[in-house]
Formats: C-alpha cells, sequence, structure tokens
C-alpha cells in the first residue's frame, strides 16, 4: 500500500510544503512515483519519517538527522532506545515547567491585588513586584514565602499605603544617619536594622535574625538589590547590611 503526499502530511501533522523539501534535501525520498510524477510513500517510508520527526522534535538539525538515519552501522532498535531516553528527560522537564508555570499563576493570583494606577499611586515608581521572578526562584517554596503571599492577598489599597509609609520614614531615618556620619555598629543603626526586621515580620513574613542576616548579605551581593538600596543613597546596601549582622550578632550572643 503506497500514500499521496497529501495524505502522509495528514497523518503525521506536517505541511506537503515540508515533506516537499525532505525530498528535495534527500531526507526523505518516496520510493514510488506515478506516471504524473507525483510521490507516494510506502510503510518505509512512514517509519522514516516518523523517526525524522522523533529527531526534529528533540532539536537535532536536519543534516544531523540525515547522518544518523543513513548510518549503515546504526542499530534501530538503539535509536529508538535513545529517542525513549530523550523523550522521557524531554517530558520531565516539560512537567517541571508546567508546575513552575502553576506556582507562578497560584502566586499571582495571591499577590497584590491592586490596578496599575493604584500601584503607581501607592508606590510611584518602586515596583513591588519588580524582584517577584527572583524572589520566588530563591524562596518559592518556603514557609515564609507562602506566609508572605497569604499576607499580600489579604492587603487593601490602604493597607499597602500605611507599609509604604512606614518604609519610607525608615529610609528617611537611616539615610539621616547615615550623613551624620553614623557608624554600621553603631546602636543607632543596629535599632534602625532591628526595626528593618520588625517591618519584615509586621507586613510579610516572620524574619529570625538569622534569616535577616542572609537577606543583608544578599542586598550586597545580588547587584539588583544593592543597585535598588544603592538608588536611595549611595552605600546605604552595604551599610545596612553591616548593621543588619551587628543587630544579629548583638541578639545572638
Amino acid at each position: 500500500m503506497s500514500y499521496s503526499v497529501g495524505q502522509v502530511a495528514g497523518f503525521a501533522g506536517i505541511t506537503v510544503r515540508t515533506l516537499h523539501h525532505y525530498d528535495e534535501i534527500g531526507l526523505l525520498v518516496p520510493s514510488e512515483r506515478t506516471h504524473a510524477g507525483h510521490r507516494r510513500y510506502n510503510d518505509a517510508d512512514l517509519d522514516r519519517l516518523q523517526q525524522i520527526l522523533f529527531h526534529r522534535e528533540l532539536g537535532f538539525p536536519l543534516d544531523e538527522v540525515a547522518a544518523l538515519l543513513d548510518d549503515p552501522d546504526a542499530d534501530p532498535r538503539a535509536h529508538l532506545r535513545r529517542q525513549h531516553e530523550l523523550l522521557t528527560a524531554r517530558i520531565e522537564k516539560l512537567q517541571k515547567m508546567a508546575a513552575a508555570v502553576e506556582h507562578a499563576m497560584e502566586a499571582r493570583t495571591m499577590g497584590i491585588n491592586l490596578t496599575p494606577e493604584e500601584r503607581f499611586e501607592v508606590f510611584g515608581d518602586n515596583d513591588p513586584e519588580q524582584f517577584a521572578e527572583e524572589t520566588e526562584a530563591r524562596w518559592g517554596g518556603t514557609a515564609a514565602y507562602a506566609e508572605s503571599q497569604r499576607r499580600a492577598a489579604r492587603y487593601t489599597k490602604d493597607d499597602w499605603r500605611r507599609m509604604q509609609a512606614e518604609s519610607d520614614d525608615w529610609t528617611g531615618r537611616y539615610v539621616a544617619l547615615m550623613a551624620a556620619g553614623g557608624h554600621q555598629g553603631d546602636e543607632a543603626a543596629m535599632d534602625l536594622a532591628e526595626e528593618h526586621r520588625r517591618h519584615i515580620g509586621k507586613w510579610f513574613y516572620e524574619c529570625p535574625h538569622a534569616m535577616h542576616r542572609c537577606l543583608g548579605s544578599m542586598y550586597v551581593a545580588d547587584e539588583r538589590f544593592k543597585a535598588f538600596y544603592d538608588s536611595t543613597r549611595p552605600g546605604l546596601a552595604e551599610h545596612l547590611s553591616e548593621a543588619i549582622a551587628a543587630n544579629a550578632d548583638r541578639h545572638t550572643t
């Protein structure tokens, strides 16, 4: 039994033009042609097409597909085993990607529920979700992240306004401390670091001193967080990081 190019295209879910191209480059030359020159494909041709499509799905370029299929020493069973291994790995990767997308959708559903206009009204240029992807990548599976998302889902615009006002007030006082030459290990700096920690605990999640120390280190190590803090005052990220560490030390020694 043989099949027309249109029938094969329908079986395989590809275009007639693709089959013509495969024929032109010698990748899949139909075994038969009619007197009028029309292509006809037999079962062996369909088997080869299946192999081609498997390899294409796995990302192999056409020239490599041709080399693999035309290797006289190739074991067809070995080909199938290798394809099965590659497809299984691909499926696992896609399942993980699907789970990550689902988790991201859940997080967005639970997240800040403000219109774009309300976000700008409350936060101005400081988008509260500018680090959302980074935060989820680092802590998406933690209890602290889940708690933060649960709390954020309940906040109204007025809640966000109060939170932002507290943050702005703290920032102004920390900048003033730095402008006055306050040292990171001074009691005033450590008190502000402790206030920073309690602000996180009040609005987002419980933040023990050990966790706060880790956050402080990230404010310096991660260029994006460092730029965020230093945009308020150059050197603020490092100053705050060291004040957080000093404050953690005084509460754990």
